[in-house]
C-alpha cells in the first residue's frame, strides 16, 4: 500500500522473583483474548518513550519553521535536512526508517496528545498515562489491567488453565509494566530472554501453617508454579518462531526487544499485549550539539526509535503477521516550545504519538501547533487529543471492545478516532471531519467571542492556560446544526497565553489566544 494524500503500583500478588540475577515476574495466562472473541488474534505493541519526547524535534511543523527559529534555534535542525512528509510537516533527519514506513502507508501521526491539567512531574505523569486516570485521580490499576479484569476478575487464581495457555501480556525487559496492573495482580510478565525465561525452584512441598504466613507462602509457591508453566510456553514459541528482517541493528537496544516480540508472535504465542521501553528522552541539556543540531542525544534517540520500528515492521511483513500487529508509541509529556540555555528542552505538555502497522490509518490526525515567536518560557504545545481517546479507539477498532466496556475501563467523554484503517472490528467507522473555529479579538482584554459551526451533536468547549491546565468549561451541551457565537467574559484572567478547545465525539479544534 502506497502513500495516499490527504492508552507503578504493584500489589503483593505480582511478586517478582530473582533468577540468575534477573527479576522475573509471574502472571496469568490466556490463549485468546476473551473480550475480543475466539476469532480475533490481534496484538498491540506499546513502545514507551521514557523521559518526555520532544515532539517539535520529532515531527517538525514546516509551516511554523520561521517561528521555531525564534524560540529554539539552538536545538532546531536545519530546514534543508528535514525529511518532508507533507507540505506542512516533516520528520527529524535521523528518522529515515519511519519516513520510509510513512511512504509505504504503515505509519500514522496523532498530533498534540496529552490530558487536561498536565502534570509535569515524570512520576505523576507516567502514573496518569499508565492508569489512564484524570490528573486529579489516583488509581492503582492500569488501563490494560482493568481491561483484563472485566473477564478475569479471579486472576491469578486458577491460572494457567486449558483455555488460557499463554501470558496475558509481556513486558520485554526486567520490570513489569504498570499499564497491566489489575485490581488483584499485574497481568504482565517481565521477560529478557525468550529462550531462557528462567524457572523458579519451588523447594520441598510440605505442610504450611493455617495463618497469614502460611497463606502467603502458599501463594508464593502457586505463583512459582505458574512461572515455570509460562517458561515452557515461551520457550516453545521462541523455538518455533523466526526473524526474517535484515534490518535489526545489533547495537540497537529497542530493535533487539522488538525482534524478540516478532519471534514470539511468529512462533504462535497467544499473548495480546507487548510493552517495550526506550529511555533517555529527558533532555534538559545536550539535546543537540553546538554548531551541528543534526547531531546530539535527540538525533541518537530518533535514529534508535525509527530504525527499530522500521525493522520490526519489515519483519512482521516478511513473517506474514503484519495484518495482526499494531503498535503505538507514548511518552509522559512533550517538551516546551522554547529551548533552554543548555541546548535542551524542559518538561512541557502535548506531543505527537506514532501508530504503526499495515492496518493503521496512514495520515496525520490533528493540526500543526501554532508557534508564536514570543512564546512564554513555560509554554508547551497545547493538547488536541486526550490520550485516553487513543487508547479507547485502539481497543474498540482493533480488539472490538464495546462502547460500554470502554467507558468502564477508561472514561465517558472519549473521542472515537480513525486510527485503524483495515479490517475494522467495530461496525461503526469513525468519521473524520473538521470543526470550524474562530476566536476574536486576539489579543483580547475583558472578553472574547467564540464562533464555530456545529452539527446536531454535543460539543465540549474548554479554556486552558499555557501549561495545559483546564481553567474552565465554557460549555458542554448539545448544539443544533449551524453557526454559534459565545461571548466569554475574561475579567478574572491575568494577562498571558490561553487556548480554546472545542471537541465533539470524534473531532476537535484548538486555537491560541493572548490576553493583553
Amino acid at each position: 500500500m502506497k502513500r495516499r494524500s490527504f492508552i507503578q503500583t504493584s500489589s503483593a500478588m505480582s511478586l517478582p522473583f530473582v533468577v540468575g540475577g534477573t527479576k522475573y515476574v509471574a502472571v496469568g495466562k490466556n490463549k485468546l483474548f476473551d473480550l475480543v472473541g475466539d476469532d480475533n488474534d490481534k496484538i498491540i505493541v506499546l513502545v514507551q518513550l521514557l523521559g518526555g519526547n520532544d515532539g517539535l524535534s520529532s515531527v517538525i511543523p514546516l509551516d511554523q519553521y520561521d517561528n521555531l527559529v525564534q524560540v529554539r534555534s539552538n536545538v532546531l535542525v536545519p530546514e534543508s535536512t528535514i525529511i518532508q512528509a507533507t507540505d506542512e510537516l516533516g520528520f527529524h533527519p535521523e528518522m529515515t526508517g519511519m519516513a520510509q514506513m510513512w511512504d509505504e502507508g504503515q505509519l500514522g501521526v496523532i498530533q498534540g496528545v496529552a490530558y487536561p491539567n498536565q502534570n509535569r512531574s515524570h512520576f505523576r505523569s507516567t502514573d496518569i498515562w499508565n492508569s489512564a486516570s484524570a490528573a486529579d485521580e489516583f488509581i492503582s490499576t492500569g488501563w490494560i489491567g482493568r481491561y483484563y479484569d472485566l473477564n478475569h476478575a479471579s486472576y491469578p487464581n486458577g491460572y494457567p488453565n486449558d483455555d488460557q495457555e499463554d501470558p496475558f501480556a509481556l513486558s520485554i525487559g526486567t520490570i513489569i509494566s504498570e499499564t497491566c496492573q489489575g485490581s488483584g495482580s499485574n497481568f504482565s510478565l517481565a521477560l529478557t530472554d525468550p529462550f531462557n525465561p528462567g524457572a523458579v525452584n519451588i523447594g520441598q512441598e510440605g505442610d504450611v501453617p493455617d495463618n497469614c504466613y502460611g497463606r502467603e507462602l502458599t501463594f508464593i509457591k502457586d505463583i512459582a508454579k505458574q512461572t515455570n508453566a509460562y517458561s515452557d510456553t515461551i520457550i516453545s514459541a521462541a523455538e518455533s518462531g523466526n526473524n526474517l528482517s535484515p534490518k535489526y541493528g545489533d547495537d540497537n537496544v529497542l530493535a533487539q526487544k522488538l525482534k524478540n516480540v516478532a519471534r514470539l508472535i511468529s512462533g504462535g504465542l497467544g499473548t495480546k499485549i507487548y510493552v517495550v521501553q526506550l529511555g533517555g528522552f529527558d533532555l534538559h541539556s545536550d539535546q543537540a550539539v553546538i554548531g551541528d543540531t543534526t547531531s546530539g542525544r535527540q538525533a541518537v534517540l530518533m535514529r534508535t526509535l525509527s530504525d527499530a520500528i522500521c525493522a520490526f515492521q519489515d519483519d512482521c511483513v516478511r513473517l506474514g503477521i503484519d495484518d495482526r500487529v499494531m503498535g503505538m508509541t507514548f511518552s509522559e509529556f512533550g517538551r516546551r516550545i522554547r529551548s533552554n540555555q543548555s541546548y535542551g528542552t524542559d518538561h512541557g505538555t502535548a506531543a505527537p504519538l506514532f501508530v504503526f502497522g499495515s492496518c493503521v490509518n496512514p495520515s496525520i490526525l490533528g493540526d500543526n501547533a501554532e508557534i508564536n515567536p514570543n512564546a512564554d518560557i513555560n509554554e508547551g504545545v497545547p493538547m488536541q487529543f486526550d490520550f485516553r481517546s487513543v487508547y479507547a479507539s485502539m481497543l474498540m477498532d482493533w480488539f472490538g471492545v464495546s462502547d460500554s466496556d470502554i467507558r468502564e475501563v477508561l472514561y465517558d467523554d472519549f473521542q472515537h478516532l480513525p486510527i485503524v484503517e483495515c479490517e475494522l472490528v467495530n461496525t461503526e467507522d469513525p468519521v473524520e471531519e473538521s470543526i470550524s473555529l474562530q476566536a476574536f479579538p486576539n489579543p483580547f482584554d475583558n472578553y472574547f467571542t467564540i464562533v464555530f459551526y456545529s452539527e446536531n451533536k454535543n460539543y465540549r468547549i474548554s479554556m486552558y492556560d499555557s501549561i495545559g491546565s483546564e481553567l474552565k468549561i465554557i460549555s458542554n451541551q448539545k448544539f443544533v446544526a449551524g453557526k454559534h457565537e459565545i461571548k466569554v467574559p475574561t475579567h478574572d484572567l491575568i494577562p498571558g497565553i490561553y487556548f480554546i478547545r472545542v471537541a465533539d465525539e470524534q473531532n476537535q479544534k484548538t486555537v491560541r489566544l493572548v490576553k493583553s
